[in-house]
């Protein structure tokens, strides 16, 4: 079930908080929509380990912060090649 129209998209309470002027700003919510203010701005979105830099664009605005930021790496197994001995 999506939210309600009448509430609005979600915003965390640190965009409230802090002037959205900032060029860089720490986000921990990806859950939380971008907002049109950020547009041409750069994030660090909190993956649950580290921060990964986001570029916000127009296109973006609307989606949540968490679609662009993955929080699982890629699990790459690699051959090990055996030496022969001689």
């Amino acid at each position: 079930m999506s939210r309600s129209i009448w509430k609005g998209s979600f915003l965390d309470s640190c965009f409230f908080k802090s002037p959205v002027q900032k060029k860089v700003l720490y986000i921990w919510s990806r859950r939380s929509s971008i907002p049109e203010s950020l547009v041409g701005s750069t994030v660090f979105v909190y993956n649950g380990k580290l921060f990964k830099k986001l570029r916000i664009t127009r296109e973006k605005v609307g989606f949540k912060f968490g679609l662009f930021v993955k929080t699982r790496t890629n699990a790459s197994t690699k051959k090990i090649k055996k030496q022969k001995q001689k």
